[in-house]
């Protein structure tokens, strides 16, 4: 079974790890957590760029949980590692920014022949959170209102049209607000069942990422809430057993 084959056929919850703000020990301890409370998947990304100890970061992940798929999440090409199930090819579809639309995509051709693995062709969509996050201050784009649930809808359909596999609505790392039911609810709407849906940024509580689930979300992304917490967290089984309610 292919990757985007696990990913279409499942759901739950997603924890994103943040190579630099994650050493090791720390990585190892989450991944053992993911693993046994039964998280979905485990991506590893950051707007800043991966740092010196991605590697290590993410070989601890893979040794500590590895059967549970293990995804990169790159802001640019320089973010590419090896020893990982696939990769999100993120497009950023709601900004204009050319870098980020197809630059980083072609800069990440070398190393992806040195390094076979799986690519997912990802429509990421920022969504306004409450506040200027890092993906808005780095890639120099605006974030789709939240309020116009349609316009979000209509830039996922268009992804979808142009032969796009997933979708990623984000609201930013720290984000004050999530993506809005609303507008989870609109873009599931938008494309077909089979594509993978993930929502992320600001969901800082089970509740939230309940909404997200019901809303139509299959894959609930929380990163930030388990850095101020710690790797081990009692939260994190909260969060698994939202999503799957």
């Amino acid at each position: 079974m292919t990757l985007l084959e696990r990913l279409s056929e499942s759901s739950g919850l997603a924890v994103l790890v943040d190579p630099a703000r994650t050493p090791p020990d720390n990585a190892r301890e989450l991944g053992e957590r993911a693993a046994g409370e039964g998280v979905a998947v485990l991506l590893v990304g950051t707007s800043f760029g991966q740092g010196a100890e991605a590697s290590a970061t993410i070989a601890a992940l893979r040794s500590s949980a590895p059967d549970v798929p293990l995804v990169l999440f790159p802001a640019s090409a320089s973010d590419l590692r090896a020893g990982v199930d696939g990769v999100l090819m993120l497009s950023l579809v709601s900004g204009r920014n050319a870098q980020y639309l197809i630059e980083e995509h072609v800069r990440a051709v070398p190393f992806l022949q040195r390094h076979p693995v799986a690519t997912i062709s990802t429509a990421y969509i920022l969504i306004d959170g409450g506040r200027v996050t890092s993906v808005e201050a780095v890639s120099q784009t605006r974030p789709l209102p939240a309020d116009k649930p349609e316009l979000a809808a209509a830039h996922a359909k268009a992804a979808q049209l142009i032969g796009m596999q997933a979708i990623y609505l984000d609201a930013g790392s720290g984000a004050e607000r999530p993506v809005p039911a609303a507008v989870v609810r609109a873009v599931r709407a938008a494309v077909p069942a089979t594509t993978p849906l993930f929502v992320g940024g600001g969901i800082t509580t089970p509740a939230l990422a309940r909404q997200a689930r019901a809303a139509g979300a299959d894959y609930v992304v929380i990163g930030t809430v388990l850095e101020r917490e710690g790797a081990g967290a009692a939260g994190l089984d909260a969060f698994v057993r939202a999503v799957r309610e």
